[in-house]
């Protein structure tokens, strides 16, 4: 039963990192260049530092942190810049280290789960780490979708499924 929790925990963590990269694509996939980069004011981000602060926060947390690669993340940067690659490449770049991260979940046994370590200045379980991304990535997910949707003015469509007589209610596993 442990081992069947263990592996529901790991499977749906990367299900979700999988399908909130996949909203990102299809939010950034609406925005022009300039949207992509546009900041309402200095205080807040754009959809395009969001795309970096995600990639960092998955490499350092997931790829770097539970699966051991080299951490060379510059978080500040992340948000610093004004404008950079265009939203696809961006989205690209993101996509790769949310593979690589799938992979390090994927190679964990359930017994890893527990393994404590030391990520940007945090001591936490591999659990918590992965927890940690999941929800930081939902959070982002939600802050790029409100962009997209007040830049076109467009619903996006990903709970139609859920309407009453949808022909495809049953097309997505989770919401």
């Amino acid at each position: 039963m442990e081992n069947a929790l263990n592996h529901a925990f790991l499977d749906a963590s990367v299900r979700r990192l999988r399908q909130y990269r996949d909203r990102i694509r299809a939010c950034i996939a609406q925005l022009t260049p300039e949207q992509v980069w546009y900041r309402g004011s200095s205080h807040l981000n754009a959809a395009g530092n969001l795309l970096l602060h995600l990639d960092g926060n998955v490499r350092q947390w997931i790829v770097s942190g539970v699966g051991g690669a080299p951490d060379t993340r510059d978080r500040d940067s992340e948000f610093a810049a004004l404008e950079g690659a265009e939203g696809s490449g961006l989205v690209d770049s993101l996509s790769e280290t949310v593979e690589e991260a799938c992979r390090v979940i994927e190679r964990l046994s359930p017994r890893q789960l527990l393994e404590r370590r030391g990520i940007q200045a945090c001591e936490v379980t591999v659990l918590e780490a992965i927890y940690h991304v999941v929800e930081h990535f939902a959070l982002h997910t939600g802050q790029i979708i409100l962009l997209t949707k007040w830049h076109t003015g467009e619903d996006l469509g990903f709970y139609r499924h859920l309407a009453p007589g949808a022909p495809d209610q049953d097309s997505e596993q989770t919401p």
